[in-house]
């Protein structure tokens, strides 16, 4: 459905995000997948959602030269704890202590998601709130070595062992979670697709 609303318009994925190429497969869409390196910095006074805000956006100012009908897809995805964000671990330590941080106690996950063309720029975001059981020291090792999540903000992904066994509760998009709120990715398309 949204193809055939999308089939003027070319659509390009800026995420090397093997989630985010499968979510946007699976609402079946026609898409191509450019990434360009951007140093991901933001100024110290930003907090939540305007952190992932500035960095979508910051991630399309480096695309320059779009056509009359593309439509470029930029996102970022923190963790967000103590009036603090979250980033992606620098090795296997800065990993341990992350998950025991977030163990037994509830993290807010933030996604934007900017949508740009040559003559618009439209952003989105979305908050989920996730509960941790309280994870063993053994429990946090083992899925470090098994699925060594050191791409991913927070150091976990819902979607691998540690979801299964250690998400007491989530209120909001399970998807966010994983890195693309799907249905405001949708809905917003559509709107740009009518426009």
């Amino acid at each position: 459905m949204l193809k055939e609303r999308l089939q003027n318009h070319t659509v390009i994925l800026a995420s090397g995000s093997p989630r985010r190429h499968h979510f946007f497969k699976e609402l079946n869409l026609d898409f191509t997948v450019h990434v360009k390196e951007v140093e991901e910095v933001f100024p110290e006074h930003l907090t939540r959602t305007e952190i992932t805000d500035y960095l979508a956006q910051l991630k399309a100012s480096v695309f320059t030269g779009l056509k009359e009908n593309d439509i470029l897809v930029t996102s970022d995805t923190i963790v967000w704890k103590d009036e603090k964000a979250i980033g992606k671990p620098k090795d296997r330590e800065d990993a341990i202590a992350m998950l025991q941080n977030l163990s037994g106690s509830m993290h807010e996950v933030f996604t934007s998601v900017c949508f740009t063309s040559k003559n618009f720029q439209k952003t989105i975001h979305d908050t989920t709130k996730v509960w941790f059981k309280e994870l063993s020291i053994q429990e946090i090792e083992y899925y470090l070595d098994q699925y060594t999540p050191f791409d991913k903000a927070g150091s976990y992904g819902i979607q691998d062992w540690i979801g299964y066994i250690g998400i007491e509760k989530l209120e909001g998009c399970y998807f966010n979670v994983m890195g693309l709120p799907t249905r405001l990715v949708y809905k917003t398309l559509l709107e740009i697709a009518d426009t």
